[in-house]
């Protein structure tokens, strides 16, 4: 069985504040969530109430299982400056560790056509080396997400899988792997069991949503037995981030792809 862990950006949000949110996930059965920036210093986040939102996960024992690294930074566009995001580096990773999260998301940025592809992807490794030696003994994981450029992404430097998987060999470390989304990747027409065996265990955490549409698993045409088959075929049994817009109330939302869960 795979733990669930709903992005409560998305789900719960009939219950209110995020807090409160963490409670309804919990009343409804879940013993995780996840989340986008702590802070809201990017939309379409909102910056969260960081002491009622620990409380919260305290008070149900829920785990936060990851958060997006903040600001989005786009790490190829000139002038070239990163300084604020090894900075807010730092502050993510406090928030991380007060609130029990493992995991930040970190993504690439937009691509530049001044420089050639694996120019960049280079420069993501260079960065990402930084960023890992910056945040050693911390704890928390590195996770690079790929992301569709055909709907919803158009112009992010990596959106394919097996190049986050180059960047995360270049990195080279325990804390730094790979975020595989379901729903990106079958928007760019890949083939998941590929995919995932030439990651080698680089994914670190995984994401869904049905596709077309990102919305609730059933409400688009992926085979979901199938894909939490192939999932757990490569290898992978840590959590998967529910991370879709529902097109119904959250509780029925999540009641397709728990039955799947629970037999993958």
């Amino acid at each position: 069985m795979y733990q669930l862990a709903p992005n409560i950006e998305l789900l719960f949000t009939e219950a209110g504040d995020y807090h409160d949110r963490v409670r309804a996930a919990a009343a409804a059965g879940f013993d995780a969530v996840e989340m986008w920036g702590p802070t809201g210093s990017d939309a379409p986040s909102q910056p969260k109430d960081l002491p009622a939102l620990k409380a919260a996960l305290e008070e149900t024992g829920t785990q936060l299982t990851a958060q997006l690294s903040e600001p989005r930074t786009q790490f190829m566009i000139p002038p070239w400056d990163h300084s604020e995001f090894f900075r807010k580096l730092d502050e993510g990773v406090a928030i991380a560790q007060d609130l029990g999260c493992p995991r930040i998301v970190v993504g690439s940025g937009t691509g530049f056509g001044g420089w050639k592809r694996q120019v960049q992807l280079d420069k993501l490794i260079e960065i990402f080396q930084k960023a890992v030696a910056q945040i050693d003994g911390s704890g928390i994981t590195l996770v690079l997400e790929p992301v569709n450029v055909r709907v919803d992404h158009p112009g992010s430097l990596l959106d394919r899988t097996a190049e986050g998987v180059y960047v995360a060999k270049g990195v080279d470390s325990a804390f730094f792997g790979v975020l595989y989304d379901i729903y990106h990747s079958a928007v760019e027409g890949e083939d998941m069991a590929a995919e995932l065996a030439n990651a080698e265990g680089l994914i670190k955490y995984v994401q869904l949503a049905d596709a077309p549409g990102r919305g609730e698993p059933g409400s688009g045409s992926l085979d979901w037995a199938e894909r939490l088959g192939i999932l757990r075929a490569s290898g992978y049994d840590g959590p998967i981030g529910l991370e879709y817009y529902p097109t119904v109330e959250s509780v029925a939302s999540v009641a397709f792809i728990r039955e799947v869960a629970a037999s993958a």
